[in-house]
């Protein structure tokens, strides 16, 4: 199946999940091209032999000149990821969200790409009131501008599935974690705790702790989007979790565990704009894709450890 694609595009590819996808792609024998800024990114994260273009999905002439080598499909990784961030520097994530993701697919669409795959975010929906997963059809009212970032592109991705040939698979990716991601103080609690911990420091967790995430190993990620390659849908949109939820004190203690038992987390005031409880329902993507989660948190969360001593 995977013969029927010769080349990808994996933008963000240099990231850490675009570079897990990039590596598997490899092993599946296609050529890929990664296109990343490196403002998140690393170099050393790319796989050996794939190509690295330095540059920004933002840039028209460059998306072109990357597109005319022959891409057959798509993996758009990349994107602002922080929900802090984007509540204060809203523009900044409208411009790499929405309109670089529309240079991308204006781009997919001129040179007749054949499948695109989108990483969306469980921040479209809108806040849960308990801990019932949420399912794809619920309601999305994003309670941050990055939320509301990733819905305005999965309209446009839904309006043009209607009107060309252009496969589209747009998955939702609940709270990731694995190697190679990059440490920032406001993406990825399991990183943010673990250099805090390793540091001697506390981990901060803000609010009471009590919120609940569907925290899914990054070779899980690579597994959907794998599925999604492989699949025949015209256009789908699918979570990608476990379907189980954690709590923040739950990680916070599991860490401080493994790590230093002396230190225990502190607490400060909560977010704004972040999601009470978000937990997938992953009926569809298992009915539809064949995907099935395979790594469990409790035996996976020693490789994020690992890669910092």
């Amino acid at each position: 199946m995977t013969m029927k694609y010769k080349t990808a595009l994996v933008t963000g590819g240099a990231g850490f999940i675009g570079s897990h996808i990039t590596k598997q792609l490899l092993e599946q024998g296609l050529k890929v091209i990664v296109l990343d800024n490196l403002s998140v990114g690393k170099k050393e994260n790319v796989p050996q032999g794939s190509e690295l273009i330095i540059g920004d999905i933002l840039d028209e002439p460059l998306v072109s000149s990357v597109f005319s080598k022959g891409i057959d499909i798509v993996f758009h990784e990349a994107a602002i990821v922080t929900i802090r961030e984007s509540i204060k520097n809203f523009y900044n994530d409208a411009m790499t969200n929405i309109m670089g993701t529309l240079n991308i697919l204006k781009a997919s669409l001129e040179f007749n790409v054949k499948k695109f795959v989108y990483a969306s975010s469980m921040a479209v929906y809108s806040d849960k009131s308990s801990q019932t997963p949420v399912l794809e059809n619920d309601e999305k009212t994003p309670i941050a501008p990055y939320g509301l970032s990733k819905l305005t592109t999965e309209n446009y991705f839904s309006h043009f599935s209607e009107t060309t040939d252009l496969d589209i698979i747009c998955l939702r990716y609940f709270n990731t974690y694995g190697e190679n991601q990059t440490f920032t103080p406001y993406v990825g609690v399991i990183t943010i705790f673990v250099n805090r911990l390793l540091k001697g420091e506390a981990p901060v967790i803000f609010g009471d702790g009590e919120q609940v995430r569907d925290f899914v190993y990054v070779k899980d990620i690579v597994q959907a989007n794998m599925k999604a390659m492989q699949s025949d849908i015209h256009f789908g949109i699918f979570n990608v979790g476990t379907g189980k939820g954690t709590s923040v004190n739950e990680i916070a203690k599991i860490l401080c565990e493994r790590i230093n038992p002396q230190i225990k987390p502190v607490h400060a005031d909560a977010v704004e704009g972040e999601l009470r409880y978000s937990i997938a329902d992953i009926s569809k993507i298992k009915n539809l894709l064949g995907f099935n989660p395979k790594f469990k948190l409790e035996d996976h969360i020693d490789s994020v450890i690992n890669q910092y001593t």
